[in-house]
């Protein structure tokens, strides 16, 4: 079966609308995806690129479009979400973790739905502690373990790795070396790894 890498941050807008409907279409397109958390604000500070700030016509139609696309997906969010986070860190911190005990995709899930359906900010409680909780997952145990040095040097080096295949945003999808940015684009990474070309 073909696989694609996943490159995305929690704390990343657009990536709400493909953390919330990735495993159906995986299902549905016969594709794995591996899911690889990052701190994208890291990235965007070491290529100047603060794409939002200070800028509120873009951000005013980045949660229109965010709104329109998620009615494609039948999904509702509550818009604005709380934005930007100031616990993305720790919140993707939490994503490793998961992600190296079979929990990652399934915390992600709910955190990207408790931020943007019910508004509780991910990487902040009461949405690690509801997220955790929700999943089967004690949220002191696992809270107290993203923040272990361990952790956090694997965050700095999924980062790295991220800029190193030429991630610059989330979410990214990455193919045989070839690179796909945005929700928009997870059709062409799909048949980019069916058929090594778009079709």
């Amino acid at each position: 079966m073909a696989m694609i890498d996943f490159w995305y941050s929690i704390g990343s807008t657009y990536s709400y609308l493909t953390v919330m409907r990735l495993s159906g279409v995986a299902q549905t397109a016969g594709i794995d995806f591996r899911w690889r958390p990052f701190n994208v604000r890291r990235v965007m500070m070491a290529q100047n690129n603060i794409p939002f700030k200070d800028k509120p016509e873009k951000t005013a139609h980045m949660w229109r479009d965010i709104e329109r696309r998620a009615a494609r997906y039948g999904l509702a969010p509550t818009i604005p979400a709380p934005y930007p986070l100031p616990g993305l860190v720790l919140a993707n911190q939490v994503a490793i973790l998961g992600a190296e005990e079979g929990w990652g995709e399934a915390y992600t899930r709910a955190t990207y739905r408790r931020w943007f359906e019910v508004g509780q900010p991910a990487g902040e409680d009461a949405n690690l502690s509801d997220s955790l909780s929700e999943i089967g997952e004690d949220p002191i145990r696992v809270i107290e373990a993203a923040q272990a040095s361990r952790i956090v040097e694997a965050l700095t080096l999924a980062t790295n790795q991220a800029m190193e295949v030429g991630v610059f945003g989330s979410p990214s999808f990455l193919v045989d070396g070839e690179l796909f940015w945005g929700d928009d684009r997870l059709d062409d990474a799909i048949n980019w790894a069916r058929v090594g070309k778009l079709t």
